[in-house]
């Protein structure tokens, strides 16, 4: 080594050596941190925006029912669909095919979290949840439907997609306890009539309340108003095979259609 290097170095002292090599440390952890949060924030950042809000609960226990016994042999479904943030929870019962012209019925109980404040309006909350049947001309009704639940909103529509349809569709919402009952009521060839929609609701029943005895109450009091499907002594009458529920209603012959 050159002399005059060797003095340089041997002329700077020790404590100044040091703390050079103290600044050389932090400079490296700084950039190391740096690097580390850095590859952190991309990596939250190529998450997929479009996450589904809603899940389906694997082997779901029914908790309501819909007791038809002319559809003993069609298809039935129940499905429970959880929102992943919200905490919310709907219930879907089906009976029939979903793409056929047989009737095909639909309902839906759906118990909000803190995903929403308030339900949406019946024609906003059909166009969403009836969105795979592709629903055209839907329209709300100007009167209500009575039933045991009370009144409901009702409207009609086509369903496009696939087998076309005429489609009832029902809503109505609580505010205690905070429950929204909705659906729909499809068959080729005509519209269901007001008493056999009301008739298949008086089918609904609860099964549990779990811990929510408002909910309980609920479907109690309504019970109070069930209407048997037209005949109102349960004791006298059991409630019946309801002629224009289900298999009669797809046999029933449409109404022909004179000219244009």
């Amino acid at each position: 080594m050159h002399p005059a290097l060797r003095s340089w170095r041997d002329e700077l002292p020790s404590s100044f050596v040091r703390l050079l090599a103290y600044l050389g440390a932090i400079v490296l952890l700084s950039t190391a941190a740096t690097y580390i949060f850095q590859s952190k924030k991309v990596t939250r950042t190529a998450t997929p925006e479009n996450v589904p809000e809603w899940t389906a609960v694997e082997r779901p226990i029914p908790s309501f029912a819909l007791s038809i016994p002319e559809a003993a042999d069609v298809p039935a479904g129940y499905a429970i669909l959880r929102h992943i943030s919200g905490g919310g929870r709907r219930d879907i019962l089906t009976l029939g095919e979903p793409d056929s012209s047989a009737p095909f019925l639909q309902v839906e109980i759906y118990r909000p979290g803190n995903e929403t404040d308030g339900f949406a309006p019946l024609l906003q909350a059909i166009a969403d949840k009836a969105a795979s049947l592709d629903p055209v001309d839907l329209r709300k009704e100007p009167e209500p439907l009575d039933s045991k639940f009370g009144k409901l909103d009702t409207a009609t529509f086509r369903a496009s997609a696939g087998t076309q349809r005429e489609c009832r569709a029902f809503g109505r919402g609580y505010d205690d306890p905070r429950l929204q009952l909705s659906g729909w009521f499809c068959q080729g060839g005509a519209l269901i009539e007001d008493s056999t929609l009301a008739c298949a609701l008086d089918r609904l029943t609860l099964l549990s309340a779990g811990s929510e005895p408002k909910v309980g109450a609920l479907f109690a009091q309504a019970e109070l108003h069930r209407s048997y499907c037209g005949q109102h002594d349960p004791i006298l009458a059991a409630t019946p095979k309801y002629h224009l529920l289900w298999k009669a209603l797809a046999n029933r012959p449409q109404p022909r259609r004179i000219g244009r």
